[in-house]
C-alpha cells in the first residue's frame, strides 16, 4: 500500500478551488484525490483542466460531508495506509502532509491527528474549526484551544506543542485507513457537522488516541459550503450533537445532559424569537423533534460494551462563557 492520500471533498467549489487547490498541489508530497458530490457548477471542469494530476472520484448525488467521504474512501480501500481529509477552502504550507503522516507512523497508538489551523481571512488568529486542538466539555459541547464558542484567540505560539486531544478537526484530519474502516467511517445520517467529533469519540472509546501537532500549520477560510450563521447549520449541529451523545454515553448520563442542553438551547430559542430571528428558534426545535422522532437518526445508533469515555474538558464551558465573566480563552477555563 502507498503511505498516504490527500482527499478533498468538493461540492460546487468553483468559488474556492482556484484560490486553495494550487497550494495543495504545490506543497503536498502525497497523491491528491478529489471526491465530487455531483457538483452542478464548473468546479469539476476546473479541476480536470487546471490540475490533471489530481485524481477524481465522481459521485452520482450530493451525499454530504459524511456520505461523500464514506463512499469515496470506499473506492480507495486497500490502497493507502493513511488518509488526510482536507476541506477545499484550506491553504496548506510546505511539509504539512508529511508531518502529519510522520506523527501517525511514529505513534501507533494514535488513530488521527490535526495540524494547527489558523484563519485564512485573518492569518494571525486561530480558525473556528479546530484551532489548536479540540475538546468536549461535560455537556458534550465542543471547543478548542484558541476558540471558545465564537471567540478566537490570536496566535502567539501558545499552542505550538504536540498533545492528545478529544477530537481533531474535519477541516484537516489525518487518520489511519485501518481506523477509518474499522469504525465504518463517519455516521452518514449526520450529513454534515459534528461528524468528526463523533468519529473521534468512537475511536477513543475503542482505546485509540487523537492528536494535535502544532508544528504543522494550515489556513482555513471557513463557511465555503454552509455559512456559520446559517439556520440549517444550527439545526445540524443541535441534532447531530444529540445523536453523538446518545451513541457514546450511558443512558443516565445522556438523560441528564439532554435535560441540561434542552434548558440552555430552549433559552437560546426564546432569545432568537425575542431578537426577531424565528428561523433560528425553529431550527433548534426541529433538531430536537427530529432526534426524538426520526428513525433515520436513531437507526445507526448501536450501544456497545466499550468503556464510556467522556469529554476531558471542565464542567460546562457554557457556564464559563455565558454566565461567568472573562471565560473567553482556553487558559481561563
Amino acid at each position: 500500500m502507498k503511505p498516504c492520500a490527500i482527499v478533498l471533498l468538493n461540492y460546487n467549489g468553483e468559488g474556492v478551488l482556484p484560490t486553495f487547490l494550487p497550494s495543495v498541489v504545490k506543497h503536498s508530497q502525497h497523491e491528491v484525490w478529489m471526491i465530487d458530490n455531483a457538483s452542478t457548477d464548473g468546479s469539476l471542469i476546473f479541476a480536470k483542466e487546471s490540475f490533471p494530476e489530481v485524481r477524481l472520484i465522481s459521485l452520482d448525488s450530493n451525499y454530504g460531508f459524511t456520505g461523500g467521504y464514506n463512499l469515496g474512501l470506499e473506492q480507495l480501500r486497500g490502497q493507502y495506509e493513511t488518509f488526510i481529509l482536507l476541506n477545499t477552502d484550506v491553504e496548506v504550507t510546505p511539509g504539512w502532509d508529511q508531518s502529519l503522516v510522520d506523527f501517525l507512523v511514529s505513534r501507533p497508538d494514535y488513530a488521527a491527528v490535526q495540524p494547527k489551523i489558523r484563519s485564512w481571512k485573518d492569518r494571525t488568529y486561530f480558525d473556528y474549526a479546530g484551532a489548536g486542538g479540540g475538546f468536549v466539555d461535560s455537556l458534550g459541547y465542543p471547543y478548542c484551544r484558541g476558540r471558545i464558542w465564537d471567540h478566537l484567540e490570536q496566535d502567539f505560539g501558545q499552542y505550538d506543542d504536540t498533545i492528545q486531544v478529544d477530537w481533531a478537526s474535519g477541516a484537516c484530519l489525518a487518520i489511519t485507513a485501518a481506523d477509518f474502516y474499522a469504525h465504518n467511517g463517519f455516521d452518514a445520517s449526520f450529513f454534515a457537522h459534528m461528524e468528526e467529533i463523533d468519529l473521534c469519540w468512537r475511536l477513543r472509546k475503542s482505546g485509540r488516541k487523537i492528536g494535535y501537532l502544532g508544528s504543522a500549520v494550515v489556513y482555513h477560510q471557513g463557511g465555503a459550503t454552509l455559512d456559520r450563521a446559517s439556520a440549517h447549520k444550527l439545526y445540524l449541529n443541535c441534532r447531530n450533537s444529540l445523536s453523538m451523545l446518545y451513541k457514546n454515553v450511558g443512558f443516565l448520563r445522556f438523560a441528564a445532559i439532554f435535560l441540561a442542553k434542552g434548558f440552555f438551547e430552549g433559552m437560546a430559542a426564546f432569545n432568537y424569537v425575542r431578537k426577531g430571528e424565528p428561523k433560528f428558534a425553529k431550527a433548534i426545535l426541529r433538531a430536537y423533534g427530529d432526534f426524538l422522532g426520526s428513525t433515520k437518526i436513531k437507526s445507526p445508533i448501536v450501544k456497545n460494551d466499550l468503556p464510556e469515555v467522556g469529554g476531558s474538558g471542565p464542567v460546562g464551558v457554557i457556564f464559563g462563557y455565558f454566565l461567568l465573566l472573562g471565560k473567553r480563552k482556553f487558559t481561563d477555563l
